[in-house]
């Protein structure tokens, strides 16, 4: 898969953990799954990346706003662009409110790659 290509992931239902794929102990993956789940962990291999990933996962009330989480050391674009790559991958939600953008986990997403990579399931 190039950077260029876009893994386009279905809408999970916020509540509910949905796997997109089957454990890793369950067999081989299929290409498509591989490549649903690459993305994603592609996504969270940045320093950057998993350092707002865990600001948003852990800021008080479940959502962050651009303006609360930019602080990783480096400039405000490049913040934009990685909270856009971890939008793309489906990691992160977002909405605009006036002037901000607020971002949220998708949980149902987390929860399936955990569930993905767990040997107990």
């Amino acid at each position: 898969m190039s950077n260029s290509e876009l893994v386009e992931l279905a809408a999970l239902d916020r509540g509910a953990a949905v796997p997109c794929c089957p454990p890793i102990t369950a067999g081989e993956l299929s290409q498509a799954d591989a490549e649903k789940m690459a993305a994603m962990f592609k996504a969270l291999s940045d320093p950057v990346r998993l350092r707002l990933f865990s600001k948003v996962a852990s800021y008080a009330g479940g959502e962050a706003c651009v303006c609360d989480i930019s602080d990783v050391g480096v400039s405000q674009p490049t913040v934009s662009h990685h909270l856009k790559k971890l939008r793309e991958a489906g990691l992160l939600t977002s909405e605009r409110r006036g002037t901000w953008v607020y971002y949220q986990v998708a949980p149902s997403v987390v929860a399936a790659m955990s569930a993905m990579l767990d040997p107990r399931t």
